[in-house]
């Protein structure tokens, strides 16, 4: 089995869709995009992609890519937690680094630690930090350093000067698993936090009351969202689609009949599927 996931190697996703899939053959790609793609094309028979971060938020190319791409489908959910550590080569002379790198997001959560403990050192902003920890490995007569995890240091042969440098020690990212077949995603080695369906919305026009409407077919039925978030449709100022997701098994008669009754309410729902949600190693 072929899965793709969002690059390179050593990147959290890797390390996320090495757990998820132990045996299959991992193909890295350059961007979410590109996971997409692969999958749509049948290059990949599947793809693990970050969907949210519980301090930087939602990643919004995720969510746009689940809309614009009709045939896609959500296989499972898996929640990991966020360790960041600064690494340096072997060689480095610790008490003169000259500057830090790392992906945008993690030196962001890595911000008061940095400022504190590195405070006038330029912060270079990479590609990714998996890519910054393969800078600082091929310039070893400078002294860089690297944000990266404990996967990018074993790759590339660094010493970790300090760990777990997150501000915010509740630091997890949760990764989808994409796929065009709707099928059910098992891991005995993997805790189970739960289930969930995920639903693409578009309302009919923009008019007052509509989504208080939307809401309103899962709210008599006491069917439990824990997650709402709109996107905008590149269509004009004002105009959104909706990601939701309820809580639970989608298999009763009332579950179907909120499909049923979101349609005559003239919206466009795309049913993502029904999926578990697993917990992952950092």
């Amino acid at each position: 089995m072929k899965i793709a996931f969002l690059g390179p190697y050593a990147s959290f996703t890797q390390l996320a869709a090495s757990q998820l899939f132990p045996v299959g053959e991992l193909l890295p790609q350059a961007n979410i995009l590109d996971c997409f793609k692969a999958v749509e094309q049948g290059e990949a028979d599947k793809a693990v992609v970050p969907l949210e971060n519980s301090i930087e938020g939602t990643v919004s190319l995720t969510l746009d890519y689940l809309y614009k791409t009709r045939d896609i489908r959500i296989e499972a959910e898996a929640v990991m937690p966020i360790a960041h550590h600064l690494m340096v080569h072997p060689d480095c002379d610790i008490d003169n680094i000259e500057k830090i790198y790392s992906h945008p997001q993690a030196l962001a959560q890595s911000f008061h630690f940095l400022d504190s403990r590195f405070k006038g050192i330029p912060k270079q902003e990479y590609s990714s930090t998996a890519a910054a920890a393969k800078h600082v490995s091929e310039n070893p007569e400078r002294s860089l350093a690297a944000v990266a995890n404990q996967f990018a240091a074993n790759l590339y042969d660094l010493k970790i000067i300090h760990r777990d440098i997150q501000d915010i020690e509740q630091n997890h990212t949760r990764f989808i698993i994409i796929s065009k077949q709707q099928e059910e995603y098992t891991n005995d080695d993997l805790e189970v936090l739960g289930e969930k369906s995920g639903l693409l919305i578009t309302l009919p026009e923009d008019h007052a009351g509509g989504l208080h409407q939307v809401l309103s077919v899962f709210a008599w039925r006491k069917m439990n969202l824990s997650k709402i978030e709109s996107r905008t449709l590149k269509t004009g100022l004002g105009n959104y689609f909706f990601f939701i997701n309820v809580v639970g098994r989608w298999e009763s008669a009332m579950h179907y009949h909120a499909l049923e009754e979101l349609a005559a309410l003239g919206t466009h729902t795309g049913f993502l599927g029904n999926y578990k949600e697993f917990l992952l190693k950092s």
